[in-house]
């Protein structure tokens, strides 16, 4: 039975190999307790859309960690695919990329495609007590905006009603 994944209850916790920095790592969510976790999936190594979103993750790497946040990817593919692809191509990446090869991770997201095996463009914020936040879907073929994404990091952080179109500096609402 699978309970249906909805911002405010806590998130699936995750274990999986991944690809960090150049060396394979197992990795879970219970290591990033007492930190924010931007949780981003993408469909496959070697793509085209793809890359464009990991790259902009990681040139804004840094801005999420001075947020308290951690940066983390998954994909359906190896974390052999993994290492051949960012060191080929993507070597400025240093957050953890997971290797999701049985499914249960995208799953339990709700962002596998079951009858392809790949996972859709969902992208979830992660508090420190493990309750998710904030969550996005795309389709395949559109990429994400990591500007929007740290910009609703922000908002959640301020912990008040943050309006339409909110950025860091301006006012919050009273209730």
């Amino acid at each position: 039975m699978s309970t249906t994944l909805k911002v405010g209850n806590l998130a699936p916790e995750f274990r999986a190999k991944a690809y960090v920095g150049g060396q394979f790592k197992e990795v879970s969510l219970k290591d990033f307790q007492g930190k924010w976790v931007c949780l981003f999936f993408y469909p496959l190594d070697f793509t085209f859309v793809c890359p464009t979103e990991i790259r902009a993750f990681a040139q804004r790497e840094n801005d999420f960690r001075e947020l308290g946040c951690q940066v983390v990817s998954c994909s359906t593919d190896s974390e052999y695919s993994h290492k051949a692809w960012y060191e080929k191509d993507l070597p400025e990446v240093k957050y953890p990329i997971l290797a999701d090869t049985a499914h249960r991770i995208s799953r339990d997201y709700g962002v596998l495609i079951e009858d392809q095996g790949i996972a859709l463009r969902g992208t979830f914020l992660i508090d420190p007590k493990g309750t998710l936040q904030w969550m996005s879907v795309n389709a395949l073929g559109t990429g994400r905006s990591v500007d929007e994404v740290l910009r609703t990091l922000q908002a959640l952080k301020t912990g008040e009603l943050c309006p339409a179109e909110w950025k860091p500096g301006k006012a919050t609402i009273r209730a």
